[in-house]
């Protein structure tokens, strides 16, 4: 009888996974996931009452899932949090933030407000995971939360797409360094996603049907998109996948 391949799993059983920016929106989709993947899954965010509403809907479900409120941009909270749960095996790094202006009326305010969290917040974490990782001896998956922005540009979004240029740049730079210790280093590049970040852009009808033109699947995206995605990168299925990006944009990127 031939033996036939069998798929790699894509559950997470025994694995210790982080997810920031998991207090709402794509964050918290994507805990939900990781934890219903069978992670214990750790969700950090700035705003407690909410940390603690998603951890118990988790563990309702069945999950499991513990609480540690982290603003990703505070590195000193970042060594704290690792140190009371790390070391991961599984991060999702999905805090982020946007503050749309047209480029002449930009201020250096706002470029290092979103900067902070969106590119030195992420670096940094990511580093301090994969640390974790190597000083344990352990492989793991790192997954950053970019978007469709750090491929192309946008109106009103210079500063939003520059930070997020420079996660895919990063992204691809720890991959090198890290493959050899079996830890993977991935993007994940949303197009806009229903969510409290994205209202003001929906809330323009000018932005909102530049939207909806440029998605070639004739729809906005939901949180699920993103879901399965995260899962599958996380996974011993994506065991062969460092270094590179999927982009769930509806075809945003095609031309």
């Amino acid at each position: 009888m031939l033996a036939l391949p069998k798929t790699p799993s894509f559950r997470l059983e025994g694995r210790k996974a982080l997810v920031t920016g998991a207090s709402s929106g794509i964050g918290l989709a994507c805990a939900a996931a990781i934890a219903d993947a069978g992670a214990h899954t750790v969700l950090a965010a700035r705003r407690k009452p909410a940390l603690e509403t998603a951890v118990e809907a988790i563990r309702y479900a069945g999950g499991s899932a513990d609480v540690a409120v982290l603003d990703v941009a505070d590195l000193e909270a970042v060594d704290r949090v690792l140190t009371e749960h790390g070391p991961f095996d599984i991060l999702v790094n999905s805090a982020g933030l946007a503050k749309h202006t047209p480029t002449t009326e930009s201020v250096p305010e706002d470029f290092d407000l979103v900067s902070d969290l969106n590119f030195k917040g992420a670096y940094f974490l990511t580093q301090k995971v994969a640390k974790g990782l190597i000083d344990a001896g352990k492989p793991g998956s790192l997954i950053n939360i970019s978007s469709q922005m750090g491929h192309v540009g946008g109106q009103e979004r210079a500063i939003y797409c520059g930070t997020k240029h420079a996660v895919e740049g990063f992204t691809k730079a720890m991959s090198i360094e890290f493959g050899p210790h079996g830890i993977r280093v991935n993007t994940v590049g949303p197009t806009f996603i229903k969510t409290p970040l994205t209202e003001p852009t929906f809330a323009r009808p000018e932005l909102k049907a530049w939207v909806e033109e440029k998605i070639k699947l004739g729809r906005i995206g939901e949180v699920e998109d993103i879901m399965g995605v995260v899962v599958f990168l996380a996974s011993d299925a994506a065991a062969l996948i460092t270094g590179t990006h999927i982009i769930v944009d509806g075809g945003w990127t095609a031309d």
